[in-house]
């Protein structure tokens, strides 16, 4: 998943990133993925039990880019 673009980015996370990872590959802000994706399981009643833990599970999280916070130096 990480070649296709998507991954859970470290910042604009709610609970698991997975909206806005969704917004990011697809070019939506978090917001409006969050509110899209919403919209789409209203379609398909409990179908977001299921759908967003596989997401949060298939999708990587973002690798840190920066200096790890409270890294050892030496």
């Amino acid at each position: 998943m990480r070649r296709q673009g998507l991954v859970r980015p470290r910042e604009g996370r709610v609970i698991g990133g997975v909206c806005a990872g969704l917004g990011r590959r697809f070019g939506l802000g978090p917001w409006q993925a969050r509110i899209l994706f919403v919209l789409i399981l209203m379609l398909l009643p409990g179908s977001q039990v299921l759908i967003y833990p596989v997401l949060w599970i298939l999708m990587p999280s973002e690798e840190p880019t920066g200096p790890m916070v409270g890294a050892a130096t030496g």
